[in-house]
Protein backbone atom coordinates (compact mmCIF):
# COMPACT_ATOMS: atom_id res chain seq x y z
CA UNK A 1 0.00 0.00 0.00
CA UNK A 2 3.28 2.00 0.53
CA UNK A 3 3.89 1.70 -2.84
CA UNK A 4 7.40 -0.14 -2.35
CA UNK A 5 8.22 -1.19 -5.63
CA UNK A 6 10.02 -4.32 -3.73
CA UNK A 7 6.99 -5.47 -1.99
CA UNK A 8 4.81 -5.39 -5.28
CA UNK A 9 7.48 -7.42 -6.85
CA UNK A 10 7.12 -9.98 -4.55
CA UNK A 11 3.66 -10.14 -4.71
CA UNK A 12 3.76 -10.81 -8.60
CA UNK A 13 6.58 -13.43 -8.33
CA UNK A 14 3.94 -15.35 -6.34
CA UNK A 15 1.11 -14.86 -8.04
CA UNK A 16 2.15 -14.74 -11.73
CA UNK A 17 2.08 -18.35 -12.63
CA UNK A 18 -0.74 -19.35 -10.47
CA UNK A 19 -3.05 -16.41 -12.15
CA UNK A 20 -2.06 -17.16 -15.69
CA UNK A 21 -2.73 -21.31 -15.22
CA UNK A 22 -6.72 -20.15 -13.71
CA UNK A 23 -6.94 -17.43 -16.43
CA UNK A 24 -5.05 -19.63 -19.47
CA UNK A 25 -7.99 -22.38 -18.61
CA UNK A 26 -11.09 -19.93 -18.57
CA UNK A 27 -10.08 -18.19 -21.70
CA UNK A 28 -7.40 -20.53 -23.23
CA UNK A 29 -5.51 -18.30 -25.28
CA UNK A 30 -2.24 -17.57 -24.76
CA UNK A 31 -2.50 -13.60 -25.41
CA UNK A 32 -5.30 -12.80 -24.00
CA UNK A 33 -4.41 -14.83 -20.61
CA UNK A 34 -1.18 -12.72 -20.60
CA UNK A 35 -3.42 -9.21 -20.87
CA UNK A 36 -5.84 -10.39 -18.48
CA UNK A 37 -2.94 -11.00 -15.97
CA UNK A 38 -0.85 -7.70 -16.71
CA UNK A 39 -4.71 -5.85 -16.38
CA UNK A 40 -5.20 -7.36 -13.54
CA UNK A 41 -2.21 -6.22 -11.88
CA UNK A 42 -2.69 -2.79 -13.16
CA UNK A 43 -5.75 -3.05 -11.67
CA UNK A 44 -4.63 -4.19 -8.20
CA UNK A 45 -1.93 -1.44 -8.20
CA UNK A 46 -4.64 1.30 -9.08
CA UNK A 47 -7.32 -0.32 -6.17
CA UNK A 48 -5.04 -1.27 -3.60
CA UNK A 49 -6.35 0.82 -1.33
CA UNK A 50 -9.71 -0.39 -0.97
CA UNK A 51 -8.51 -3.78 0.28
CA UNK A 52 -9.45 -4.55 4.14
CA UNK A 53 -7.84 -7.76 4.56
CA UNK A 54 -4.01 -7.61 3.47
CA UNK A 55 -4.59 -11.98 4.57
CA UNK A 56 -7.20 -11.55 1.71
CA UNK A 57 -5.05 -10.37 -1.02
CA UNK A 58 -4.56 -13.52 -3.08
CA UNK A 59 -8.37 -14.04 -3.26
CA UNK A 60 -8.70 -10.32 -4.24
CA UNK A 61 -6.36 -10.74 -6.84
CA UNK A 62 -8.14 -13.44 -8.21
CA UNK A 63 -11.77 -11.89 -8.18
CA UNK A 64 -9.79 -9.15 -10.30
CA UNK A 65 -8.79 -11.76 -12.73
CA UNK A 66 -12.11 -13.54 -13.15
CA UNK A 67 -14.08 -10.15 -13.71
CA UNK A 68 -11.14 -9.65 -16.57
CA UNK A 69 -11.98 -12.81 -18.28
CA UNK A 70 -15.91 -11.90 -17.83
CA UNK A 71 -15.29 -8.67 -19.36
CA UNK A 72 -13.58 -10.48 -22.19
CA UNK A 73 -16.12 -12.90 -22.73
CA UNK A 74 -18.40 -10.39 -22.82
CA UNK A 75 -16.64 -8.53 -26.09
CA UNK A 76 -16.45 -11.76 -27.62
CA UNK A 77 -20.33 -12.14 -27.69
CA UNK A 78 -20.93 -8.89 -28.45
CA UNK A 79 -18.05 -9.10 -31.44
CA UNK A 80 -18.87 -12.65 -32.61
CA UNK A 81 -15.77 -13.29 -32.49
CA UNK A 82 -14.88 -17.18 -33.44
CA UNK A 83 -12.82 -18.28 -30.75
CA UNK A 84 -9.23 -19.09 -31.78
CA UNK A 85 -8.00 -22.49 -31.84
CA UNK A 86 -6.27 -24.28 -28.47
CA UNK A 87 -2.41 -23.60 -28.19
CA UNK A 88 -0.62 -26.38 -28.09
CA UNK A 89 0.93 -27.49 -24.26
CA UNK A 90 3.64 -26.24 -23.16
CA UNK A 91 5.95 -28.27 -22.39
CA UNK A 92 7.01 -30.09 -19.15
CA UNK A 93 9.42 -28.41 -17.21
CA UNK A 94 13.41 -29.20 -17.03
CA UNK A 95 13.12 -29.97 -13.46
CA UNK A 96 10.45 -32.64 -13.63
CA UNK A 97 11.73 -35.99 -12.24
CA UNK A 98 10.91 -38.62 -14.07
CA UNK A 99 12.07 -42.88 -13.77
CA UNK A 100 12.49 -41.94 -17.31
CA UNK A 101 11.79 -40.40 -21.02
CA UNK A 102 8.72 -42.81 -21.70
CA UNK A 103 7.11 -41.91 -17.69
CA UNK A 104 7.77 -38.54 -18.82
CA UNK A 105 5.52 -39.11 -22.07
CA UNK A 106 3.17 -41.08 -20.23
CA UNK A 107 2.23 -38.40 -17.87
CA UNK A 108 2.29 -35.58 -20.28
CA UNK A 109 -0.23 -37.10 -22.41
CA UNK A 110 -1.99 -37.72 -19.40
CA UNK A 111 -2.23 -34.87 -18.18
CA UNK A 112 -3.07 -33.42 -22.16
CA UNK A 113 -6.18 -35.92 -21.87
CA UNK A 114 -7.26 -34.24 -18.21
CA UNK A 115 -7.16 -31.11 -19.66
CA UNK A 116 -9.28 -31.51 -22.59
CA UNK A 117 -12.08 -33.57 -20.31
CA UNK A 118 -11.78 -30.56 -18.20
CA UNK A 119 -12.61 -28.46 -21.29
CA UNK A 120 -15.68 -30.05 -21.55
CA UNK A 121 -16.90 -28.80 -18.42
CA UNK A 122 -19.03 -25.53 -18.07
CA UNK A 123 -17.42 -22.67 -17.60
CA UNK A 124 -19.04 -22.19 -14.71
CA UNK A 125 -18.27 -25.60 -13.16
CA UNK A 126 -14.45 -25.77 -14.07
CA UNK A 127 -13.56 -22.29 -12.45
CA UNK A 128 -14.40 -23.85 -9.06
CA UNK A 129 -12.69 -26.82 -9.58
CA UNK A 130 -10.10 -25.04 -10.29
CA UNK A 131 -9.91 -22.89 -7.82
CA UNK A 132 -11.01 -25.12 -5.47
CA UNK A 133 -8.67 -27.95 -6.31
CA UNK A 134 -5.93 -26.49 -8.04
CA UNK A 135 -5.77 -23.32 -5.90
CA UNK A 136 -6.36 -24.36 -2.63
CA UNK A 137 -9.37 -21.89 -2.02
CA UNK A 138 -12.09 -22.31 0.29
CA UNK A 139 -15.64 -22.26 -0.85
CA UNK A 140 -15.96 -18.37 0.91
CA UNK A 141 -13.22 -16.95 -1.00
CA UNK A 142 -14.36 -18.91 -4.34
CA UNK A 143 -17.51 -16.96 -3.42
CA UNK A 144 -15.99 -13.76 -3.46
CA UNK A 145 -13.72 -14.22 -6.45
CA UNK A 146 -16.75 -15.78 -8.53
CA UNK A 147 -18.74 -13.40 -7.17
CA UNK A 148 -21.85 -15.93 -6.48
CA UNK A 149 -23.15 -17.20 -3.10
CA UNK A 150 -21.59 -20.15 -1.26
CA UNK A 151 -24.15 -22.61 -2.10
CA UNK A 152 -24.02 -21.90 -5.58
CA UNK A 153 -20.06 -22.41 -5.29
CA UNK A 154 -20.97 -25.57 -3.38
CA UNK A 155 -23.68 -27.10 -6.42
CA UNK A 156 -21.19 -26.16 -8.68
CA UNK A 157 -18.27 -27.93 -6.93
CA UNK A 158 -20.79 -31.38 -6.86
CA UNK A 159 -21.90 -31.04 -9.76
CA UNK A 160 -18.51 -30.52 -11.44
CA UNK A 161 -17.29 -33.04 -9.81
CA UNK A 162 -20.03 -35.72 -11.22
CA UNK A 163 -19.45 -34.77 -14.65
CA UNK A 164 -15.90 -34.64 -14.64
CA UNK A 165 -16.16 -38.76 -12.85
CA UNK A 166 -18.48 -39.48 -15.64
CA UNK A 167 -16.41 -38.23 -18.47
CA UNK A 168 -13.55 -39.93 -17.08
CA UNK A 169 -15.54 -43.22 -16.76
CA UNK A 170 -16.09 -43.15 -20.56
CA UNK A 171 -12.55 -41.87 -21.40
CA UNK A 172 -10.16 -43.44 -19.07
CA UNK A 173 -6.64 -41.37 -18.77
Amino acid sequence: RAGDPAAWDTLFRRYQLPLYAYVFELVRHEQDSLDIIQETFIAATRHIGGLRDDARFGSWLFGIAHQKCIQLWRRRDRRKVVLMEEEPAAPAPDNLVADGPLDLLLRQEQEEAFLKLLERLPLPQRSVLMLYFLEDFPIEEIARITETPPGTVKSRLHYAKRALKQLLEETPL
